[in-house]
């Protein structure tokens, strides 16, 4: 997905991480949702909870939008025209709808629920997202990962992966990247990470054993979920509750009267600074401007995407700021 923000911030992210403590309560960060319409009167909305201010990386995940459930007869769904992307990879993940993808290596390919579509930038790509005719409701999230500085200028890529249902008493989990509870996808990521999307019945509860060398992000998408041994109330939906390196288990509870969903992510620590400025990654302000030039000069550094059928071929970037970027540091948490 595009960022299609007019004015967006142009941010110098660091690779810091929050520390878990190995006794007592873990600390559990909650990160708010900021409401972005997705351009023009019928814009859709999405929840954006990374990056922001206080954390801007959590791993190498860099980019959390969530969106849905969408009633497409009221908003024209989603209708993203080509737009570029570098230096990161983008995890299409849906829960109800359909939306079709192309891209300049000639991928024709549809992000459909439970399924992952994984695009690697690297070091130009062009694509399109466009929710299909027979798509009511569109409902799913869009995850941006940074790649590291050796892969920031990797070849383009396209992974498609279905995953296999993993049942733990109440909770049902796709794990879609990583592994977890004993599966594993087998989707090239360049840094450690996990995805996985756990479906809670009323009263579930699950323990999983996690790698204490990630941090982790907690997206509720529906119902209110508990982690057992925080200092933190349940987390309520489009919340995003963030521990910071340490914890080898959680446990999470569904405290509602009616199913939940979550989105479990991890990563070890970047540990590097990058620059996110629209849809590009870089490691400077000036990276930043030349991708920005050779994007508006049709460089061959993202190429044509063929077949969209809409009036724009080419979305246009917005100005760049006048000044330079100012660095935004993660806040250090404990776990």
């Amino acid at each position: 997905m595009s960022n299609l923000e007019t004015e967006p911030a142009e941010l110098d992210c660091h690779g810091d991480a929050g520390v878990a403590t190995a006794t007592g309560s873990l600390h559990l960060e909650v990160l708010a949702a900021r409401d972005v319409p997705l351009g023009g009167p019928r814009a859709m909305t999405v929840h954006r909870t990374l990056p922001q201010r206080s954390r801007t990386l959590i791993g190498a995940w860099c980019f959390v939008d969530h969106y849905g459930p969408d009633d497409v007869s009221l908003t024209g769904g989603m209708d993203v025209p080509p737009h570029p992307h570098t230096g990161l990879q983008t995890a299409s993940w849906l829960f109800t709808g359909e939306v079709e993808h192309r891209d300049t290596m000639g991928n024709h390919a549809m992000v459909r629920p439970g399924e992952l579509n994984l695009m690697t930038a690297g070091h130009g790509i062009a694509h399109t997202e466009v929710s299909t005719l027979d798509t009511t409701i569109l409902h799913g999230v869009q995850l941006w990962i940074a790649l590291p500085a050796e892969a920031a200028d990797t070849p383009r890529d396209f992974a498609h992966h279905r995953p296999d249902d993993v049942v733990v008493g109440g909770v049902r989990a796709k794990v879609f990247l990583g592994d977890l509870l004993g599966m594993r996808s087998p989707v090239h990521t360049f840094t450690p990470l996990l995805g996985a999307q756990l479906d809670f019945e009323p009263g579930a509860l699950v323990e999983i054993d996690v790698d204490p060398a990630f941090e982790h992000g907690i997206l509720v998408d529906t119902g209110t979920v508990g982690v057992d041994g925080t200092d933190a109330p349940a987390l309520e939906r489009t919340e995003l509750g963030y521990l910071g390196l340490g914890a080898s288990h959680l446990t999470l509870r569904n405290v509602g009267d009616g199913p939940a969903r979550i989105l479990l992510l991890g990563g070890a620590p970047l540990g590097e600074d990058i620059v996110m400025w629209w849809n590009f990654i870089g490691r400077n302000h000036d990276e930043i401007v030349a991708f920005r030039e050779e994007w508006m000069a049709h460089s061959e550094r993202f190429g044509q995407v063929e077949g969209h059928q809409g009036p724009i071929q080419h979305l246009p970037a917005p100005a760049l700021p006048h000044s330079q970027l100012r660095p935004r540091q993660n806040t250090p948490g404990r776990a």
